[in-house]
C-alpha cells in the first residue's frame, strides 16, 4: 500500500531566511517546541515508510509567506508538493496565487482559526474571495480549509458555487463525535456529503476523539466511508504539529482504520491524496 500524508508541517531553522510572520500575530507553540525542517521531514517519512507528501505551509508561523514551503517542496520535488496560503480576500489575490504556482504551488490552504485564534468563518464566502475560487478552478488547485462546525455552511455554499473546486476540510471539520451513533451532534459535517468535490482529511485529532465518550473507530469511520466514500478521504499526518513520531502517528490511523476494507484503506492512505496532488503521481 503506497502512503502519502497530505498533512505535515516544516519549519526553517534559517530564521534569517525564513523570518516568522504568524498569521493573527501570534506564533503557535508546536512551531517553537517541534520545529521539523524539510530534511526532517524526509528522513521521519523514511523511517515510517510515508513515500510522498503534500506539505501544508504553518500560517501560524510564516502568515502569507510560503517562501520556505516551497522552497523545501522544490529539493524533493520527486516526493513533496507544496500547499500555501494567500489572503484572498485582497484585490491582487490571482496575482499572489499565479505568481506561487509559479513557484511550484500545488495547492491553498484557508486557515480561518485553530491554535492560535478562534475559528471566523466570514471571509470564506465573503464575495472579494469569488475570483481567487474562480482561479483555484481554472488552475486545478485544491483548497484546504481550516474550520470548525460553525464555518460549515460556508463550506457548503463554497462547494456548490464551485463545483469544479476540490475542497479538502481540515481535520473533518473539527466534528463532536462525542455522542456515538448515529452522531447526530456531527450531522453537519455528514450534509457535506451531497457534495462530490468535498474530501475529508482524516487527521490526529479525530482518530483521538473516536476513543471518547460514546464514539468508537469502528462505527464512525464506517459512517463517514458510507456518507461520503474512501474516494473522498485522506489521511493526513499533521507531523510534527500533533505529538510523536510520524510512525506513531500513522500507526494510530492504521490502528483506527483496521475496521475498513483494504481497498478503502489504500484510498484513504493513498490514492485519493494522488487524485487531488496529481503532481505527486
Amino acid at each position: 500500500m503506497q502512503i502519502v500524508d497530505i498533512h505535515p508541517h516544516i519549519i526553517s531553522d534559517d530564521e534569517s531566511q525564513y523570518p516568522p510572520a504568524p498569521l493573527f500575530g501570534t506564533r503557535s507553540e508546536w512551531s517553537k517546541e517541534r520545529p521539523t525542517t524539510v530534511e526532517t521531514l524526509i528522513e521521519a517519512m523514511d523511517a515510517a515508510g510515508v513515500e510522498k507528501a503534500a506539505v501544508v505551509h504553518s500560517s501560524t508561523t510564516y502568515g502569507f509567506d510560503n517562501s520556505y514551503v516551497v522552497d523545501g517542496c522544490a529539493r524533493f520535488a520527486d516526493r513533496l508538493v507544496a500547499v500555501g496560503s494567500v489572503d484572498i480576500l485582497e484585490p491582487d489575490a490571482t496575482k499572489r496565487i499565479r505568481e506561487w504556482v509559479g513557484q511550484g504551488l500545488g495547492g491553498l490552504r484557508l486557515f480561518t482559526g485553530g491554535s492560535t485564534k478562534e475559528f471566523d468563518p466570514s471571509e470564506l464566502d465573503d464575495e472579494r474571495s469569488f475570483p481567487a475560487w474562480e482561479l483555484c478552478g481554472e488552475l486545478g488547485l485544491p483548497m484546504c480549509i481550516q474550520t470548525g462546525p460553525i464555518g460549515l455552511p460556508q463550506v457548503a455554499r463554497l462547494a456548490e458555487r464551485f463545483p469544479s473546486v476540490s475542497i479538502v476540510l481540515d481535520h473533518l471539520g473539527r466534528p463532536d463525535v462525542l455522542d456515538g451513533m448515529p452522531y447526530a451532534a456531527a450531522q453537519g459535517l455528514f450534509d457535506l456529503a451531497a457534495f462530490d468535490n468535498i474530501y475529508l482529511k482524516l487527521t490526529p485529532r479525530i482518530f483521538g476523539d473516536v476513543k471518547k465518550g460514546k464514539a468508537s473507530a469502528e462505527t464512525f469511520f464506517l459512517a463517514v466511508v458510507e456518507a461520503f466514500d474512501a474516494q473522498h478521504l485522506a489521511w493526513g499526518s499533521n507531523f510534527p504539529t500533533s505529538p510523536g513520531t510520524l510512525a506513531e502517528i500513522l500507526a494510530s490511523a492504521r490502528a483506527g482504520l483496521s475496521s475498513l476494507s483494504d481497498e478503502d484503506r489504500e484510498w484513504i492512505f493513498g490514492k485519493t491524496a494522488l487524485l487531488l496532488y496529481p503532481a505527486l503521481s
